[in-house]
C-alpha cells in the first residue's frame, strides 16, 4: 500500500508586493539569469524581518506549523543572497497561498486589510 502524500495546506497571506520584479541597474548588468520567489516566501520576509514577528507569530498568522515557516524562510534568505550577490533578477509570483480575508482571530487583533488597503 502507497501512503498518500500530505494534502497541500495553503499560507495565508496579508500583503501582495507592490513590484513582483527586482534586478541590476545600469547598462552593464544587463542579464538573464532570474531567481523566482514565491509570495508566501516574500510574506515570510515580510513578516519577520520588516515586521519583527517572531517565527511563532509568522507560523500563526500564516496559519501554519513554525516548522514549515522556518523553512520558507530559509529558502526566501537564500533566493534573496542568490538574486543580490550573483546579480539575478528577483521575480516574485506563485507559491501555494490564500489572501487574508480579516476574519481569522490572529487578524482580528490587528487586521492586515487596515494596515493594507490597498487589498479587497
Amino acid at each position: 500500500m502507497v501512503p498518500l502524500p500530505r494534502p497541500v495546506k495553503f499560507r495565508k497571506i496579508c500583503s501582495l508586493p507592490k513590484r513582483t520584479r527586482f534586478g541590476p541597474l545600469g547598462n552593464r548588468c544587463v542579464t538573464t539569469d532570474s531567481v523566482l520567489m514565491t509570495l508566501d516566501e516574500y510574506e515570510t520576509l515580510r513578516l519577520i524581518d520588516l515586521e519583527n514577528l517572531t517565527q511563532e507569530e509568522c507560523a500563526q498568522r500564516m496559519n501554519v506549523a513554525r516548522t514549515t515557516v522556518q523553512g520558507i524562510y530559509t529558502e526566501a534568505r537564500r533566493k534573496l543572497a542568490d538574486s543580490l550577490i550573483n546579480s539575478k533578477i528577483l521575480i516574485i509570483e506563485g507559491g501555494q497561498y490564500i489572501m487574508c480575508d480579516g476574519k481569522d482571530k490572529v487578524c482580528s487583533r490587528r487586521c492586515c486589510k487596515k494596515k493594507y488597503p490597498e487589498i479587497d
